[in-house]
């Protein structure tokens, strides 16, 4: 794999030739995001290793750029960075951060994991434009619907079980839908479920496996991602939906809430199934809606 490292410190560079180095990768060190740009651009790597304190990633705003690319194949983005961040991964907009000075087999391992992650990126991809083909898309939200979503999940379930990766599942429901589109209309409730579904894929990782599931309700499979990090997640989908109202004639605006249920697994054993998985998702959505709504209950499984 071609990996790009943008780092000025040539000793530090040599760290992290130290460790990856070899026949599997191919490390080309950079100095600018601009030339990190023109690589990403061109296709030359989807991979890259960016020194957060010294280079100028940040003041270019070099992750978000490559973001609103949204290739068909995304960038995994993988940040050093040599104190404690002010910032989140999230903010950040980066996949990973590595605190340096980092242990060798820490850095083989997280590189190792961005492997696995940019070649189910890649298969994803490659499914999706199958699955356009069949026409298995959600007409509305752009999502796939409730089979294609199971035909899919059940191979990065497998997937996630050959290479010991963890994953959630992470189920999300309208609040009050019903009552709204009794109330208003189903034009109103459409208009709901786009802004739900905008939200969902603008706070998702691009490669994530998201369907709409029955209604109002919404399905996405995370890899690599459990616990807290997962609630991080559906937290900023709950933000971005928050933020949002619909005009209604004569009427006050309407505030759109959503509420998130998350089953987390860490490890995936041969016997597991989707479906159980999707059900734990569902049933921590309940106690979500019991304790209010708009909020996150995470289970563990």
């Amino acid at each position: 794999m071609k990996i790009l490292v943008l780092e000025n410190d040539l000793k530090e560079f040599g760290l992290i030739q130290n460790a990856l180095g070899g026949n599997r990768h191919s490390l080309v060190n950079i100095k600018s995001s601009e030339q990190a740009w023109s690589a990403v651009q061109s296709g030359v790597s989807r991979f890259i290793i960016a020194n957060w304190d010294t280079s100028d990633v940040k003041e270019m705003q070099f992750i978000a750029r490559v973001r609103a690319m949204k290739p068909e194949t995304p960038v995994y983005v993988l940040l050093t960075s040599g104190k404690a961040m002010e910032e989140d991964v999230a903010s950040t907009q980066a996949d990973d951060v590595v605190t340096r000075p980092f242990k060798l087999q820490d850095l083989k391992n997280r590189v190792a994991m961005a492997e696995r992650i940019i070649s189910l990126a890649s298969n994803l991809a490659s499914a999706r434009s199958e699955l356009e083909e069949q026409a298995v898309f959600d007409p509305l939200t752009g999502f796939m619907n409730h089979s294609a979503f199971i035909r899919q999940s059940v191979g990065e379930l497998e997937r996630a079980r050959r290479a010991s990766m963890p994953l959630s599942l992470i189920a999300l429901d309208i609040d009050n839908f019903k009552a709204i589109n009794e109330k208003y209309s189903q034009k109103t409730g459409d208009e709901i479920l786009k802004i739900v579904s905008n939200a969902i894929r603008e706070k998702s990782r691009p490669y994530d496996c998201i369907g709409r599931w029955s209604g109002d309700e919404f399905v996405i499979l995370v890899t690599g991602v459990i616990g807290a990090d997962a609630e991080k997640i559906a937290d900023r989908i709950i933000a971005g939906v928050r933020g949002a109202h619909i005009e209604i004639e004569n009427e006050a605006a309407l505030n759109v809430k959503i509420s998130a249920g998350i089953a987390s697994a860490a490890r995936i054993s041969a016997s597991a199934e989707m479906d159980p998985l999707i059900e734990k998702a569902r049933f921590a959505v309940a106690r979500a809606k019991e304790a209010g709504g708009n909020q996150v209950f995470l289970v563990f499984v």
